[in-house]
């Protein structure tokens, strides 16, 4: 059972692209934020400069797996078999965080959706539906 982001934290470094992004959980009573921290290496295009499309994608389906395993008490991280990302700015190189609302929880799939935004919570950068296989 994975019942701490500290555990989260353990597993997500495990795994080698949430690993290279550095992502980080931090867990307020039951509402969990997930935190990409800035890297150079996180930029997509460099004329902008602005995060890669695929860092914001795959930072907010991390953010997604994680919520779903805490908010559940699964023992294993949910595997995703449907995403969808709307992208709604550029992202700017600094800081980005995310959170996701597990929508519902049936006997096989799992419905959650994630915003992730920068300066201000309201101004969202991208949002994400998934579905995850939880059996």
């Amino acid at each position: 059972m994975i019942a701490h982001p500290a555990e989260m934290e353990n597993i997500l470094k495990t795994m080698p692209f949430a690993a290279f992004l550095d992502v980080r959980l931090h867990l307020a009573g039951d509402e969990l934020t997930a935190h990409l921290p800035y890297d150079d290496k996180l930029v997509g295009n460099v004329m902008i400069p602005a995060l890669h499309g695929g860092v914001i994608g795959a930072f907010m389906e991390i953010t997604a797996m994680a919520q779903l395993a805490l908010s559940e008490n699964f023992d294993h991280i949910p595997k995703p078999i449907g995403v969808t990302v709307q992208y709604l700015r550029s992202g700017k190189p600094i800081n980005s965080f995310a959170r996701a609302t597990v929508k519902r929880v049936g006997r096989t799939v799992a419905n959650v959706e994630v915003s992730a935004w920068q300066e201000q919570r309201h101004q969202r950068i991208a949002t994400l539906q998934a579905h995850f296989l939880i059996d």
